[in-house]
């Protein structure tokens, strides 16, 4: 989710920036994981920074990949 959502779910004091990509604990879902929204990645100044921007983005996806094919193993 990105920061607005996170600061209305989580609180305030939430910082997608300082949990992105980390599972965050919380009341409202099992499983719940900071990243940015989307679209601020096509906010980006150029395309170079988009690309690291996307790649990131991936990267802060990997944990919820990884968990879906557990459940899926098991």
């Amino acid at each position: 989710m990105g920061a607005t959502a996170a600061q209305s779910l989580l609180g305030r004091q939430f910082l997608v920036t300082q949990k992105r990509g980390q599972w965050v604990p919380s009341n409202i879902a099992p499983y719940v994981l900071a990243t940015v929204h989307p679209s601020s990645i096509l906010r980006a100044e150029d395309e170079k920074s988009r690309q690291e921007e996307f790649s990131k983005f991936v990267e802060d996806l990997k944990p919820v990949a990884s968990l879906i094919q557990q459940r899926k193993a098991a």
